[in-house]
């Protein structure tokens, strides 16, 4: 019958009431789910029925309702609270526990679309801080998020290979390196040429007064106003155009080619502008970045007036404001104190466990979880403050990224101890989930992780990696902080359960179906930890 889906069970409800606007609702909490897993609240049936009255067969022909990604339905009522329907648990669970399939993916070789991904901050001439890793982790992650959904991504700019990029390798950030047989000179010499022809632009000649390096000023006010575009910055006017300008353009051009002629093709709609017929573009800055991109943006138009230059958009990173110290510091100075901040922690927690040589890579691994959920988990719009105190980092806050880490962790263990039980003759091997009896999962944990992370996470997923078109002007939002969110949530409901609940029970056959069942279910729930996190290019860690 196919995986189901939210999304699919919610069209299905809806489409029983005849109604166009969606009614029903998916139920999250625990306190809810003990009585019904969606419903349709009363406010919404009074708006949408005469009385709030529905049809007594459109009540009755709910639990009938089939389709390859519905949920089985088992019961439809009236409450106060509105219609409420509730699930067939043991099928869903029958149903939902098998291989977890990944998100619906093209065709093999096929793709739907490309994607160049822009971040400035990696030409900085400077040193990097920590507001220029905050873009570059998140183009990272987007970079997974949109490969996972088999749209084909170009990363720019190739790192400069004079400098050293060590932050980023402790990072696990992917991020291509320059290529000695570039045809950037090419292309920036076309630009030049370009540029004399352009009515907008003058040549400026080398003399007192000029900026070093400037060959042409644009007008890029004028520009704006002529082509009627808007949420450009208004202080916007005279552009003094350097070669290295040109670079970076003739560097975005080169990513557009090298597009593969089968990723040239519309994107879904509902991921990116309607009017795409090539790769978009999508510049991933800081704030204090947003005025010069803007620049660069529209001198690239001028000069390249192509359907790419035209679906350019900017997705704007929030300020990141650092205290305790308030100096300033350098992306490497952050991850070290970060590291030096794990491992004493982990001092703390675990003793001498921490010392030893084998923790390195554990330690490695726990400091860049901490990062980058310190940097994603929050709206891409939003401020961060990274508060760098001694005690501002721990192993316990069920907030943080070690925190994931660590019941990702106990799964292993878990998993681990079984499989050495079974070894020893104390338990039988796992049987296939065709033989499994997922009538025996009733705790209230189960159905929560089941219904709560199991089913809506390849929708969670394809919500993270899209990049809706904005209302008007140029800025995007993206839902980058959903992955990160949706694991602490899933890491505080996993250890609630798990510290709750004695998964490998005493040796006795009566009790190895519900056995059995739990395992099955803590394998699914640990394929989505790994999956999400390598999403962030964050490895599983077998031991904490």
């Amino acid at each position: 019958e196919g995986r189901p889906g939210v999304a699919a069970t919610l069209r299905a409800l809806n489409g029983v009431l005849g109604r166009p606007a969606a009614v029903w609702v998916k139920e999250s909490g625990a306190r809810n789910l003990r009585h019904r897993d969606f419903l349709a609240p009363r406010a919404a049936l009074n708006a949408a029925f005469p009385g709030g009255q529905v049809p007594p067969e459109a009540v009755s022909a709910v639990p009938s309702l089939r389709g390859p990604a519905v949920l089985p339905l088992r019961v439809c009522r009236q409450t106060p609270a509105g219609l409420a329907v509730q699930v067939r648990r043991p099928e869903a669970f029958q149903r939902l526990l098998g291989p977890l399939p990944g998100p619906d993916l093209p065709a093999a070789g096929a793709r739907t679309g490309c994607v160049v991904l822009h971040c400035p901050a990696l030409r900085s001439p400077a040193a990097l801080r920590p507001r220029h890793l905050r873009s570059v982790l998140l183009a990272d992650h987007l970079a997974q998020l949109l490969r996972a959904q088999g749209v084909g991504v170009r990363l720019v700019p190739a790192l400069n290979e004079e400098r050293s990029w060590e932050v980023l390798r402790q990072l696990r950030i992917d991020w291509p390196p320059g290529s000695g047989g570039s045809s950037l000179p090419d292309a920036v010499s076309a630009l030049k040429a370009a540029l004399g022809r352009c009515p907008c632009a003058a040549a400026c000649e080398q003399g007192p007064g000029t900026a070093e390096g400037v060959i042409y000023k644009v007008h890029l006010k004028s520009f704006v106003e002529q082509q009627g575009l808007v949420g450009y910055d208004p202080n916007l006017h005279v552009l003094l155009v350097t070669e290295g300008m040109l670079r970076s353009l003739a560097e975005l051009q080169e990513a557009v080619l090298q597009c593969p002629v089968s990723d040239l093709m519309a994107l879904p709609a509902s991921r990116f502008p309607s009017q795409s017929s090539c790769c978009s573009i999508v510049h991933v800055v800081n704030c204090e970045e947003e005025f010069q991109q803007q620049q660069l943006d529209l001198l690239w138009r001028i000069l390249d007036p192509g359907a790419h230059t035209a679906l350019q958009k900017h997705l704007v990173c929030g300020p990141v404001k650092v205290t305790n110290p308030s100096s300033t510091i350098g992306a490497d100075q952050y991850f070290q104190l970060r590291k030096r901040q794990m491992y004493e922690a982990s001092v703390i927690k675990y003793g001498e466990l921490a010392q030893d040589e084998a923790w390195i890579e554990v330690i490695d691994t726990l400091t860049v979880a901490a990062i980058r959920f310190e940097m994603l988990s929050t709206a891409h719009r939003s401020q961060i403050t990274l508060d760098l105190e001694n005690n501002s980092i721990s192993t316990k806050g069920t907030k943080s990224g070690a925190f994931v880490m660590y019941n990702c962790a106990r799964l292993a263990t878990l998993f681990d101890t079984f499989q050495g039980a079974v070894e020893q003759g104390i338990y039988p091997p796992l049987p296939p989930v065709s033989e499994l009896n997922f009538s025996c999962l009733r705790e209230e944990g189960e159905w929560l992780l089941l219904f709560n992370y199991l089913l809506p996470f390849p929708e969670v997923l394809q919500q993270a990696a899209q990049l809706p078109p904005p209302s008007k002007g140029i800025r995007i939002t993206a839902n980058t902080e959903t992955v990160c969110k949706f694991l602490i949530q899933l890491s505080m409901d996993f250890s609630s359960y798990y510290n709750r609940v004695h998964i490998l029970g005493e040796p006795y056959p009566h009790l190895f179906d519900q056995m059995f069942a739990r395992l099955q279910l803590m394998g699914a729930v640990k394929d989505v930890f790994h999956s999400a996190l390598a999403t962030l290019h964050l490895p599983p860690l077998s031991q904490i």
